[in-house]
């Protein structure tokens, strides 16, 4: 234990710049070249149904469970008052969950402390473990956790710090790719009833399409402002 709050609270020197960008660049291949990003976006559905899950239990819902599919879409079930700000918050907390996540990953990267910032996601995942209601999210936060694991203890400092980099700007860069993905999917009608805007385009007076809209600025921001923190522009 004294080890691994070692590794946690010691910082490692930023990186240079060309880690920096090719990094970023690698990020930017796994989101856009369609077979690793149907791989990848395994990732981006555990923080986005974890978003769910996180302001449920912070709005004093009930959380049932988070499910992981094969086809990369998730659900979190939660019980509660049926309108209201809680309710409201927990369906709107999803798709800004991965954007979010990566702009606070790239403030404690430019602290240095990228390997802190990996083991603070391997606490998020064993924490997210015991409400997973399904053995295929069972098996994706087990092997996601896993190589994580595998990277914080045995793989080189220098490739920690990499490797954290690499995985914020995933993060930044893959949140407004699922937006992109929802307005596809709205504009072809395929789940468009079930999905985050559409529900929260019943329960407040904003249509689904305006929420599909602030959900991508919102991604699109935390991009900017990460990547300018990444950069060292900040």
């Amino acid at each position: 234990m004294n080890e691994i709050w070692d590794r946690v609270t010691n910082a490692q020197p930023v990186p240079d710049l060309r880690v920096v960008l090719v990094t970023g660049a690698v990020a930017v291949v796994l989101v856009l070249h369609g077979p690793t990003w149907r791989f990848c976006r395994q990732a981006v559905t555990i923080v986005h149904e974890g978003g769910h899950a996180l302001v449920a239990v912070l709005a004093g819902r009930s959380l049932g469970g988070v499910r992981l599919h094969r086809d990369s879409s998730g659900v979190t079930t939660h019980r509660g008052v049926a309108r209201g700000p809680g309710m409201i918050a927990t369906m709107a907390a999803g798709y800004p969950a991965p954007a979010l996540l990566g702009l606070i990953g790239a403030f404690v990267l430019g602290q240095g402390y990228a390997v802190g910032l990996l083991w603070l996601l391997l606490l998020v995942l064993a924490l997210l473990i015991v409400a997973i209601r399904n053995w295929f999210g069972l098996w994706v936060v087990l092997v996601s956790g896993g190589a994580l694991f595998a990277v914080t203890w045995w793989a080189p400092g220098d490739w920690q710090v990499a490797f954290a980099h690499g995985l914020v700007w995933f993060l930044l860069l893959a949140a407004p790719m699922t937006v992109v993905e929802l307005a596809h999917q709205r504009r072809h009608r395929r789940g468009a009833a079930s999905s985050d805007a559409d529900q929260l385009g019943r329960a407040t007076w904003l249509p689904g399409w305006s929420w599909v809209g602030l959900f991508f600025l919102f991604d699109v921001g935390c991009l900017a402002l990460g990547g300018a923190l990444l950069l060292g522009r900040l």
